[in-house]
């Protein structure tokens, strides 16, 4: 494939509850050739302890929309939990919501064009997270 004819995507993720990235949060990615067409499931992976996915499948030619999915409840369960929460001086593990993540899951989708790269990093908390078109 060139990458002329298709885009490219990267992610990582950084936990901003304790300040380091977001490792093992399992990431799957769709992609479609247009606004009407059928997501297509192109595989998975899952970040490393930089909290970077480095194994991405390449997008097809004519992607126009592409989607990444990211499991991030287990990486909130609550014995993971209480080990950031150490890390953390001030801030409660759980608070009031009585489970690890208040968003069980993130669904990011957006635009793309041939010939760019989009790199889609998600911030991400217990109960909150954001995502920017990076570099």
């Amino acid at each position: 494939m060139s990458t002329e004819t298709t885009a490219s995507v990267s992610t990582h993720i950084l936990d901003t509850s304790v300040g380091r990235p977001a490792g093992g949060v399992a990431v799957q990615l769709s992609a479609r050739s247009g606004r009407e067409a059928h997501w297509q499931a192109l595989g998975g992976s899952a970040t490393d302890a930089d909290g970077r996915c480095k194994d991405l499948p390449a997008l097809p030619e004519g992607t126009t929309h592409v989607r990444l999915d990211f499991a991030v409840e287990p990486y909130f369960e609550p014995q993971v939990t209480d080990r950031r929460a150490e890390a953390q001086q001030d801030a409660p593990a759980h608070r009031d919501s009585g489970t690890g993540a208040f968003f069980p899951e993130v669904a990011v989708t957006f635009a793309v064009v041939p010939g760019e790269h989009y790199h889609v990093p998600l911030l991400l908390n217990p109960f909150g997270y954001s995502v920017y078109r990076g570099r």
